[in-house]
């Protein structure tokens, strides 16, 4: 298969790109890559399928929801855009785009316990989960539909100073990528978890 990879010169993004390159061909994409996208611009997320064609997946690692306190006075569209609007986006371009029973695979995350500064976070993720549900049902020819919800990934805790013990290593995070992509499954949230 050739698997687009937005997001791949992230953490999770080249962990995921790493673990498809041993039975696909990979294109990594990412907003200072040599394949450029960026999910907070419809335009370039449209010209990705311009410029690289005949796709058989396409997998987005690439958006996050920062945490923001409800009082930041910051406008929330701005804070959900990206990774709500924008993954949202990429599935309406990518249903005209990917090879017939072809694969895309989003990226939501787990807020499995409340913080401060992660209710933009929560709400996001639950849309973007019950998007997929929903929108799975929709996709056009034999295209299928799923995320992946990895919470906190071991390696990005230990780089924040914090106990990565408490997160799940990138290298199974990465591996419920390839079964997203590999499989059959329409609809669902994978959870690689511990």
């Amino acid at each position: 298969m050739r698997i687009v990879v937005i997001g791949a010169s992230g953490v999770i993004g080249s962990a995921v790109a790493d673990a498809l390159e041993k039975d696909h061909e990979v294109v990594r994409a990412s907003r200072r890559g040599q394949v450029r996208v960026d999910m907070n611009d419809t335009a370039s997320v449209d010209a990705l399928f311009q410029s690289v064609p005949d796709v058989d997946a396409v997998v987005c690692c690439a958006a996050n929801a920062p945490l923001t306190p409800l009082d930041a006075g910051v406008d929330a569209e701005d804070v959900v855009r990206p990774k709500l609007f924008g993954q949202v986006h990429l599935v309406r371009e990518a249903a005209r785009h990917v090879r017939d029973g072809g694969s895309v695979t989003l990226t939501s995350g787990a807020f499995d316990r409340p913080m401060a500064g992660g209710a933009f976070g929560a709400m996001v993720n639950a849309g973007l989960e019950a998007f997929v549900a929903g929108a799975a049902l929709e996709m056009p020819r034999g295209l299928r539909l799923n995320t992946v919800s990895p919470g906190w990934v071991a390696e990005t805790l230990e780089t924040l100073g914090m106990d990565a013990s408490e997160g799940t290593p990138v290298s199974e995070v990465a591996g419920a990528y390839v079964v997203a992509v590999e499989g059959d499954d329409r609809g669902k949230t994978f959870r690689p978890s511990r």
